[in-house]
């Protein structure tokens, strides 16, 4: 497969994922009492964070829908590899 077309297959199969302001995601880590160590990590070579550039220390949220739960929001923290 081409990188071409891996990054089409990206945008269609992947929900959306974007990058947290700083400020708000310190908000999130307040609101969650967590630190971000403490949350599900994602690689900064993965293929959805490569494509938004996202660096190591970024924090992500990953918006999905489905027909049962509506849309949910999850957060990933990214790390080196």
């Amino acid at each position: 497969m081409e990188e071409k077309e891996l990054k089409v297959s990206v945008h269609i199969l992947v929900p959306k994922h974007e990058i947290v302001p700083q400020k708000e995601a310190e908000e999130i880590f307040k609101q969650f009492n967590a630190k971000p160590e403490q949350l599900p990590f994602i690689l900064a070579r993965d293929p959805a964070a490569l494509e938004m550039g996202a660096k190591p220390g970024d924090l992500i949220r990953i918006t999905r829908r489905s027909e049962t739960a509506g849309e949910t929001t999850y957060y990933r923290y990214v790390v080196e590899g």
